[in-house]
């Protein structure tokens, strides 16, 4: 996300951005995006309307229009209140909002969000998405549903590699299938899956074993015929599913 947004010099390869190299064109390429880092990089010094208006300064923004932009996005972003509140009397959410507004400052024609709605209730986050419809928008994100939502293309990135692509429908269909049967019941259901069932996806996942099958109400008759199943619940298979399958459960730093 650095090296797109010309803030870490790129590594190897070829890197464009909006037709436009990273190495020769940065002043261009910084012109032309927002950004919305992971982290809170708004300046404490300044209130939350100089913030805004300091930022419009290097864009060489007029000021009479840059006053205008930012009436609209306080507005906007139900921040018109505390435009001149100090940056630390703000809640997380309204420290969040204001660098989300200020990204759009420029009016820029791509948006690097880096986890944009960490930290944002869910009414805060339809209205963000609502704001972005129309702009490229290019955004790192741990909520499934969101990327689900949201995107039209996405990878799947573990240890810095890409480990999958495609569209979020493609990439559920092609490594989770259309349902997903979750069962709890006794431990020899893993070896009967096993045996009787050699090319079926499943996983274990605690006391649970999580099935991914286009039938599964046929499989849980036949698995209740031999077992004591203690539970079991069908649902639609997910894209968090196919992260979780492809990354690994187990906790990372």
């Amino acid at each position: 996300m650095r090296m797109i947004y010309c803030n870490s010099p790129k590594t190897a390869g070829k890197l464009e951005v909006a037709g436009l190299d990273v190495d020769r064109h940065p002043r261009e390429i910084k012109a032309l995006i927002g950004v919305a880092p992971q982290e809170n990089n708004l300046d404490p010094d300044f209130t939350v309307h100089q913030n805004l208006a300091v930022y419009s300064r290097y864009f060489d923004i007029p000021r009479e229009e840059a006053e205008k932009r930012i009436n609209q996005l306080l507005e906007f972003f139900h921040l018109q209140d505390v435009r001149n509140y100090p940056i630390d009397k703000l809640s997380t959410g309204m420290k969040r909002r204001l660098i989300l507004a200020r990204a759009l400052l420029n009016d820029p024609k791509i948006l690097i969000l880096d986890e944009p709605t960490t930290g944002l209730d869910p009414q805060a986050r339809h209205l963000i998405w609502e704001r972005l419809q129309g702009v490229t928008v290019l955004l790192t994100t741990h909520y499934m549903e969101e990327a689900a939502q949201l995107c039209d293309r996405l990878v799947i990135m573990d240890h810095g590699r890409i480990i999958a692509e495609g569209s979020p429908q493609h990439l559920v269909e092609e490594y989770a299938g259309r349902e997903v049967l979750e069962i709890t019941g006794e431990a020899a259901i893993v070896d009967y899956l096993t045996r009787n069932y050699s090319n079926l996806d499943f996983e274990t996942v605690e006391k649970a074993v999580h099935i991914f099958v286009d039938e599964p109400e046929l499989l849980l008759i036949d698995l209740r015929k031999n077992f004591k199943i203690e539970r079991a619940a069908i649902r639609v298979a997910s894209l968090e599913d196919v992260f979780l399958k492809l990354t690994g459960r187990e906790l990372r730093d």
